[in-house]
């Protein structure tokens, strides 16, 4: 019987072993795509519990907590530091076969040295030695970042972020480049006329642009998009339960945009049809710059209306969808294609049984002008575990070229996630170490070697045009 969480975790034979310890343990990480706190980096925040940057936010463990019987007063709400944690360590063993009982063992070993099974008996030494811990200098939010060798972090920013942090961030000079990424989906996000109107007044503050038009709409958006730009952006992203690809013309848009900044509520055909205006002009910019263009599809998001209302959005009420996607990805990319205006684009999949659409979909568009430009990104959200990493990894490969794959990210807004890419890693290998000892594969470690080092690392740095942001 082997040991829980060894060093050989996930690695069902010596080849998969071998492949992990020599070619993918020790590659720098990017994270390309995250939610962190780039204030909290700034800052080189100094946590003052386990609880704080264990649990503040994370919607995967109350989800767990909810179903295990807990009270929200232990998740979201006002009960102690201690006590939240209490509950998590008493939910811990009924997590048995979830992700999260590997990556709560996984993130008690790598940060802390701590090698107990997390239950109700070892709560209280486990709290007060990682606590302990995280109060000093050696665990500050940078220090957290080198302690888990990575290389480059990618957050998540809304256009009318002034980005200040990433400024001082950059003055300052550390070491590890902390980009934003341009997430414009409130300024598409026209469901509501006040909620958008508000939103508009951001972005007249922070542009200095007064918007009396949808011309000066997007050339107020335009103008962040440049700004992002020179702060070092190369990235966008748009959380979307679809892709909205309906027909418009330019005086539509002009009327619809005048409509809804008059405060008067759109009609469903007027939303797509601003929405599919918004993703062109957005995908236009991005391919102007040499951006990547990221799309995370198919969440259906905030479903639970009274718990929406008591705690707000980002809270742990989201699932999975089963919107219609191929038809409108399809239209939309072809439209960017035929204008020859489609930057290198990742699509990320929520609905595992879209998995074998999307992973042809990108094949429609990979022109040969570069490696791997339309790319199916890794396992998302409540798919980024064992099963659902496997499937992508498989239909990928089935109909696409994982060797070409630019890898895995955490998504995460904590600080301890980092490990999520050592899980994949050693999925990684072991898929690829089982089939060499299926005979499914040659046994030529070093070329094997070479493609999981490149989706490991050197995929994604090529990719996004980050070979002189790396240092080292």
């Amino acid at each position: 019987m082997k040991k829980f969480l060894d060093e050989n975790f996930l690695l069902s034979n010596k080849t998969a072993q071998h492949l992990y310890h020599a070619y993918a343990k020790d590659m720098p990480i990017i994270d390309y795509h995250c939610h962190l706190s780039p204030q909290q980096i700034a800052d080189d925040h100094q946590f003052q519990s386990l609880s704080e940057v264990w649990l503040y936010g994370d919607h995967y463990k109350w989800r767990a907590m909810r179903t295990n019987g807990v009270d929200e007063s232990y998740c979201t709400g006002n009960k102690s530091d201690r006590e939240k944690f209490e509950q998590w360590a008493a939910t811990v063993p009924y997590t048995l076969r979830n992700p999260l009982y590997h990556w709560t063992h996984l993130e008690l070993q790598r940060y802390f040295g701590v090698n107990e099974i997390l239950n109700t008996d070892s709560a209280a030494r486990i709290y007060d030695t990682c606590t302990a811990l995280i109060q000093t200098k050696e665990y500050s939010v940078k220090n957290l970042l080198r302690k888990m060798n990575v290389a480059l972090v990618c957050t998540t920013d809304d256009p009318v972020d002034t980005l200040e942090h990433h400024i001082r961030l950059k003055n300052d000079g550390f070491e590890i480049p902390i980009l934003p990424a341009f997430r414009p989906d409130q300024a598409m996000n026209v469901s509501s006329a006040p909620a958008f109107n508000a939103y508009v007044k951001k972005l007249e503050e922070v542009s200095g642009i007064t918007v009396s038009s949808f011309d000066d709409f997007l050339y107020a958006l335009q103008n962040r998009h440049d700004f992002f730009a020179s702060i070092g952006c190369r990235v966008s992203d748009h959380g979307l339960e679809e892709i909205y690809a309906d027909d418009f013309t330019g005086s539509e848009i002009d009327s619809i945009f005048t409509k809804i900044h008059a405060g008067k509520e759109l009609n469903a055909t007027e939303q797509r049809k601003f929405r599919s205006a918004m993703l062109i002009h957005f995908a236009e910019w991005d391919w102007e710059k040499g951006w990547v263009q990221q799309f995370h599809l198919g969440a259906l998001r905030n479903n639970n209306a009274r718990m929406l209302q008591q705690l707000g959005p980002d809270t742990g009420w989201d699932s999975i969808g089963d919107f219609s996607q191929a038809k409108a990805l399809a239209s939309f990319l072809n439209k960017l294609d035929s204008d020859n205006k489609l930057a290198r684009t990742i699509i990320y999949n929520l609905n595992p049984a879209d998995n074998e659409l999307m992973a042809t979909m990108i094949g429609n568009y990979n022109d040969g002008s570069i490696a791997g430009k339309i790319q199916f990104g890794s396992a998302w959200w409540f798919l980024d575990q064992k099963d659902g990493m496997v499937k992508q990894m498989n239909a990928l490969s089935n109909m696409g070229l994982l060797s070409r794959f630019v890898g895995m990210l955490t998504d995460s807004r904590s600080f301890l996630s980092f490990p999520r890419h050592e899980y994949f890693r050693r999925i990684l290998c072991n898929l690829f170490g089982e089939e060499i000892e299926n005979g499914e594969l040659p046994d030529d470690i070093e070329w094997v070697g070479k493609v999981i080092k490149d989706i490991c690392f050197y995929n994604a740095r090529n990719y996004f045009g980050w070979q002189t942001v790396i240092k080292g």
